[in-house]
């Protein structure tokens, strides 16, 4: 069986034991969760992680070095981040109309409200920026900041293309990171199935299903919103001749461990590899699209706070009124690119959008507890909209006509040096 099919066999594996286990022996629910399911999939997790850096800094380096100016660099991002804001404002209204329509606030008004003291942190939209800029590219790199990872690959880039010859020692040690880093990959996706059968055991054998049957109008209201968005994509797609159904399927690995860990870092390597083994997709796109897209394009969450804040809404009788709607709007989108893609970011960006747009914050308490079942949807849609992103891209702006970088063998001058 190929990766897909295994990681869905593991999260319904993961979901029947979850529930049975809660349900039979919940005085052993807390003892299996602490030292087994919960260090197992936090295990999986990061060994994903341990090759996200390598991979994003030497791909983006190989591919930014084979285009060749800077202007080219300049209007693949400038048409990435255009579709990016377009397509977030649409996932955002996406998930408001759908509440509207929907009112989950309503089916659950019997819900108490638990006190959250925690206070929502700030977004500072010009220190976000500055911030873009590491100190130290080491630093970044080592930090896991994929924003400042992707900056300090532009500028290797840029100072390898000004180099010329001088620089064929150093890409061919980063060419050597990026092999090395991908045999790696290949070993940890075969611990997936274990890792994501952890990762959902542990989401249900802590949860239950209980609190899930007073939200559930709320949830699905939520899943079809992100189901509308990912056919939205589907039909993009179709217009822009990119095989919807190969796309799909071609991404099918990255789509079903996006899901299973909640975190569209751990999907990044794997969305590299299905993009250029499977969908066939240019080496150059896929290395500055996709690692772009993971680091600032979530309409996963755009869609599910723009649900979260009409369900508060109502839940809490506040009028919709245009101001509220609108800093709504763009709290969601200000935060939604300033949010890492890992488990349990969606509650820090649903505190910080319930304080910018007035709502009570301690509603964060109520949708806590099916925050990290949600948080797979969300997920699933993040890496979906990022990936059709990078496949549009390519059928926008045609590839230049160069050939591939060429490393050649250090010659026995420069290795004297």
């Amino acid at each position: 069986m190929n990766l897909s099919t295994l990681v869905l066999l593991a999260l319904a594996a993961g979901m029947t034991f979850g529930a049975i286990w809660h349900e039979a022996f919940p005085t052993w629910v807390e003892p299996l969760n602490i030292y087994l399911l919960a260090p197992l999939g936090q295990a999986f997790v990061r060994l994903i992680q341990f090759v996200v850096v390598p991979i994003v800094f030497s791909s983006l380096i190989l591919a930014l070095t084979r285009i060749p100016n800077a202007s080219q660099v300049g209007r693949y991002t400038a048409k990435l981040l255009l579709g990016y804001i377009l397509t977030s404002i649409l996932a955002v209204g996406l998930g408001i109309v759908a509440a509207m329509v929907i009112h989950p606030g309503t089916a659950a008004m019997d819900l108490s409200p638990t006190q959250l003291p925690a206070q929502a942190p700030e977004t500072d939209l010009i220190a976000w920026l500055v911030g873009l800029i590491p100190t130290n590219p080491l630093e970044a790199l080592a930090s896991g900041n994929l924003l400042q990872t992707i900056f300090a690959s532009a500028l290797f880039a840029i100072g390898i293309q000004q180099a010329g010859i001088g620089a064929r020692p150093f890409v061919a040690s980063i060419e050597s990171i990026y092999i090395i880093s991908e045999k790696i990959l290949g070993l940890i996706l075969y611990l997936a199935p274990v890792g994501v059968f952890a990762l959902m055991s542990s989401v249900i054998a802590v949860q239950g299903i209980s609190f899930v049957g007073q939200l559930l109008t709320y949830m699905v209201g939520v899943v079809l919103a992100i189901l509308l968005m990912i056919g939205f994509y589907g039909l993009m797609l179709g217009i822009w001749q990119a095989k919807p159904l190969h796309f799909f399927r071609s991404f099918a690995p990255s789509f079903t461990l996006a899901f299973g860990t909640a975190s569209s870092n751990a999907a990044l390597p794997v969305a590299l590899q299905n993009a250029r083994e499977h969908y066939g997709l240019s080496p150059t796109i896929a290395s500055l699209a996709i690692p772009l897209g993971t680091a600032l394009k979530r309409d996963g969450m755009a869609v599910g706070q723009g649900f979260n804040a009409l369900f508060v809404a109502q839940l809490y009788d506040v009028p919709l009124t245009p101001s509220l709607l609108l800093a709504v709007v763009l709290s969601t989108l200000l935060v939604s690119f300033s949010t890492a893609g890992v488990p349990g970011a969606g509650i820090v960006m649903m505190a910080t959008i319930f304080t910018a747009s007035g709502l009570p914050l301690e509603a964060v308490a109520i949708l806590a507890g099916v925050d990290r079942l949600m948080d797979s949807f969300h997920t699933l849609l993040n890496v979906v909209g990022n990936t059709a992103h990078a496949v549009m891209l390519e059928r926008w702006e045609p590839q230049p006509s160069v050939a591939p970088l060429q490393v050649l063998p250090v010659t026995p001058e420069v290795d004297r040096l």
